[in-house]
């Protein structure tokens, strides 16, 4: 499609569920990404959230492929069936995570990045999702800081009025070295738009800062729509991924802010398989995880 107009208007009436339709659980609702489970077809990604109790899925990639507006399972001639797919396992797609970076000043690379956002934003309003997930990402020393910041918002507000009507959200993944909630606050404070928000990754975050998750959401929760949680053991060499509960990072201080803090999104599990090879197999991690998140939620 080649403006935001002809998609809204090719696509009224698809919108089937919004980040509005999202209410307070009794429970914690659980996501998984994709990016853990880089060898299973979308048929087994959906089978294994149900038989595992989660409610959720995001997609960041299927069978390793990471574009996914071009995927096949995403033609124009195969969407329909696999969104009868999603309907009948009853798991709810709640995110797409793009590869797009916001942090780029030349021309080219900033529009690069904004398109291939914008087919996410479509592909999302198909699937009735409520959020794809950008990066802010890189603070790059070629590039002036303050004007690097205020790239990423420029970038945001662009894609913010591109999804505006289509229930999707664009948020800002706490990723690279964009982290500080300092930094993460300004950039959603001066971007003002009703269609973007963040990511929080607490891990990314504190890994680097230290800064209590407590404090990171205190600070941070307005603009919260969805999480990504992972355990670690974090050493002066780096970390080493973990199932939940098994590292050192501060988890479930983290669970804690989210959940007396009021939030009722997602609490994805982001197990980086597709990056880290040598971590334990998604058949292993993910059932783990689904069955002990409640012992660090309450």
């Amino acid at each position: 499609m080649s403006n935001r107009r002809e998609f809204l208007k090719q696509s009224t009436g698809l919108i089937g569920l919004s980040a509005l339709d999202f209410t307070a659980p009794t429970k914690p609702l659980l996501s998984f990404s994709t990016l853990g489970c880089p060898a299973w077809t979308f048929s087994q990604v959906l089978q294994h959230a149900a038989a595992n109790d989660y409610q959720g899925i995001e997609i960041r990639g299927i069978n390793g492929d990471l574009d996914l507006p071009n995927n096949p399972l995403f033609s124009a001639s195969n969407i329909a069936q696999t969104k009868r797919e999603i309907t009948d396992s009853q798991i709810k797609i709640v995110n797409l995570g793009s590869s797009a970076n916001m942090h780029f000043i030349d021309a080219k690379k900033r529009q690069s990045n904004l398109d291939d956002a914008k087919k996410f934003i479509e592909l999302a309003h198909q699937l009735a999702c409520p959020y794809i997930r950008v990066f802010p990402n890189d603070l790059p020393k070629d590039q002036d800081e303050k004007a690097t910041v205020d790239t990423i918002i420029k970038s945001l507000i662009e894609l913010g009025d591109f999804a505006k009507n289509s229930g999707v959200k664009v948020l800002l993944e706490s990723h690279g070295k964009v982290i500080k909630s300092d930094t993460l606050l300004h950039i959603m404070h001066e971007a003002n738009h009703a269609n973007v928000g963040l990511v929080w990754d607490f891990f990314n975050m504190w890994s680097i800062t230290k800064e209590p998750p407590a404090l990171m959401y205190d600070r941070l929760k307005k603009y919260i729509y969805h999480t990504h949680i992972k355990d670690a053991v974090l050493t002066e060499k780096g970390e080493t991924y973990t199932l939940l509960g098994e590292g050192n990072s501060p988890v479930k201080e983290a669970l804690h802010a989210l959940k007396s803090g009021g939030y009722t999104g997602y609490y994805s599990f982001e197990w980086e398989k597709l990056w880290h090879p040598e971590i334990q197999e998604p058949e292993m991690a993910i059932p783990h995880y689904a069955k002990n998140f409640a012992n660090y939620w309450k």
